[in-house]
């Protein structure tokens, strides 16, 4: 099981696997002051624009310096400070002591830290740990008069797509490293209601991860976030996503519908 790496659930894989090297998307932008203590010089030299890369990131409770736990993306909203990732990442009781890393690598956050405000986890999750609805969103603080969304840009989440019907891009922080992995594949389907996707070295800290069709257009669309069947996969080498569908979307829309900004 892909768990987070925290407490109140503590619990890890016996043994990990030897993390593949797969091709690391590359986190070179970041915004104007927006950069976590330390990191002003590195921001006053990076492009503008930050890089499609960015919308992926790490959580962490508190701070950078108790290591990440799960791994959460950007989705488009009209707060524009929401966040996807799996529910049994987060406790659904406030957890305003988590703070999302977008684009964070070895040890920094280029992009800030923004700390979540309100969870939303389904009740079927909440009641009873339902694998369907392992899925969750979150609200994040505005930073500097700028929303989340204005600083990395998001990703579009769609809903009822069928399975398969196109290779995903699955980024996401196993607590082994201080460095994304990114896998493409093709998901196929477990169940009627769950889909499974082949990648290496996906260990604990993965789940929330993104799985995300980039369309003719260039634009990112979340089909899929890595959890479900045995909390994302019981081996590092197939992990699982819930199939996205009307409680998903229903979810998202009361997230949309609220402001993280303070």
């Amino acid at each position: 099981m892909k768990r987070p790496n925290r407490p109140p659930d503590n619990r890890r894989h016996a043994l990990f696997s030897v993390v593949a090297l797969l091709a690391v998307t590359s986190v070179s932008g970041a915004a104007p002051g927006h950069a976590a203590p330390g990191q002003l010089a590195a921001v006053a030299s990076a492009r503008a624009a930050a890089p499609r890369s960015a919308r992926v990131g790490a959580l962490f409770s508190g701070d950078l310096e108790g290591g990440h736990f799960c791994t959460a993306s950007v989705v488009r909203s009209g707060g524009r400070d929401v966040i996807l990732t799996a529910a049994h990442c987060l406790s659904g009781d406030g957890d305003t002591d988590v703070v999302f890393a977008p684009g964070y690598r070895d040890g920094r956050a280029p992009y800030g830290l923004w700390r979540v405000t309100k969870t939303f986890v389904p009740g079927a999750w909440s009641d009873r740990s339902d694998e369907d609805s392992d899925f969750a969103f979150a609200t994040v603080a505005s930073k500097g008069g700028r929303d989340l969304e204005d600083v990395v840009g998001a990703n579009v989440l769609v809903t009822g797509r069928a399975t398969g019907i196109s290779e995903v891009v699955v980024t996401g922080y196993p607590n082994v490293r201080d460095a994304p992995l990114s896998c493409t594949n093709r998901p196929t389907p477990h169940s009627r209601t769950q889909q499974r996707i082949e990648c290496p070295g996906f260990t604990d800290g993965t789940s929330g991860s993104p799985w995300v069709h980039v369309d003719a257009e260039g634009d990112g669309e979340v089909v899929g976030v890595l959890g479900g069947f045995e909390q994302g996969g019981a081996t590092d080498d197939v992990s699982y996503s819930t199939v996205l569908g009307g409680a998903a979307a229903a979810l998202y829309r009361e997230a949309s519908g609220s402001s993280g900004s303070s």
